[in-house]
């Protein structure tokens, strides 16, 4: 929860500039990041991510611009507050130790007095308790992903920064982190991450900022940018896939694009559509007495107003 008089906003940047050479990795960068909220940081590779990420945790400065986390200026490097963590790239960790020592050297490097997590407790929530003294050498990327976070959980931090947390977990380690963010987000801790997985963001993010060629092009509710998009194409799979398309394309707004045989008894209708067309093409059907047994995209709302969002900023930035 925000503390009362307390800052809604966990981040605030404006006009955020970082050059490396002659090459602008962040150019006029403006975007707000609430508290209590998991927000997702995507964009294609070279579009500075991994920049602001650095910048986020005090790993750089900022060439122009300016840059609050948790309501404090950050115009050094290493001035980052305190209760700021995550880790870039890959989590830090010493392999000779075991995943219980790791944790517990990073808590001795806290000044005295100052507040840690429980490590054993950590270590339950990422689903590492049962190998906690086993070395980190022998662990898989998947492990270590889940050890880093807990690392850096280790601060209780009120912003998590985290650079692709999901790399290499199975699905029951990425149930295991997306339970963790989702608890810290409801306990008012603004949660950072960047991912190429899309379904993974689906799935963790409430909000989403889109970087390209290193400015923002979206930032916002995932819901919002959903809105965003025109038609899209559907696999549409049915009872009877002649009568479907019959169906469809006599409905209004509906273009049939193809037919493709996945198996010979599950024949897949492509259409591209709006959603509103679509709530027409659904009751049509079932009222030609046609079981529907599948619609879904062919790509993802998310990834299909991704693709245009930075496509289109890609081009204007070639012109």
């Amino acid at each position: 929860m925000t503390a009362l008089g307390e800052s809604s906003t966990a981040i605030e940047t404006s006009g955020l500039g970082k050059r490396f050479g002659s090459h602008w990795a962040l150019n006029d960068c403006t975007v707000s990041v609430p508290r209590g909220r998991v927000t997702a940081l995507v964009g294609p590779n070279g579009a500075g991510k991994t920049t602001l990420l650095g910048l986020l945790l005090g790993l750089a400065v900022a060439d122009r611009g300016s840059l609050e986390v948790l309501g404090s200026p950050v115009g050094r490097a290493l001035a980052a507050p305190d209760d700021v963590s995550g880790f870039v790239d890959a989590p830090g960790l010493y392999p000779a130790l075991t995943a219980r020592k790791n944790l517990a050297a990073l808590a001795a490097l806290r000044a005295p007095g100052a507040p840690t997590a429980d490590i054993d407790d950590l270590l339950e929530q990422v689903g590492l308790a049962d190998v906690a003294d086993d070395g980190v050498r022998g662990f898989s990327l998947g492990m270590r992903q889940r050890l880093g976070l807990a690392a850096a959980l280790i601060t209780m931090p009120r912003l998590l920064v985290l650079d692709e947390p999901a790399n290499g977990l199975d699905p029951a380690g990425k149930r295991r982190v997306h339970e963790t963010l989702a608890r810290l987000a409801a306990e008012g801790t603004a949660v950072v991450l960047s991912s190429h997985r899309m379904d993974d963001l689906e799935a963790m993010c409430s909000d989403i900022t889109i970087l390209a060629v290193g400015r923002v092009v979206f930032s916002g509710p995932l819901g919002k940018l959903a809105d965003r998009n025109g038609e899209l194409d559907y696999r549409l799979v049915t009872s009877d896939t002649e009568a479907a398309r019959q169906v469809a394309a006599d409905t209004g707004g509906i273009q049939v694009l193809d037919t493709a045989g996945d198996q010979p008894d599950r024949e897949v209708l492509v259409v591209r559509a709006l959603v509103s067309d679509l709530d027409e093409l659904v009751p049509r059907l079932v009222h030609a007495g046609i079981a529907l047994r599948e619609l879904t995209p062919v790509v993802s709302p998310l990834e299909s107003a991704f693709l245009a969002l930075t496509q289109q900023q890609a081009q204007e930035s070639s012109r």
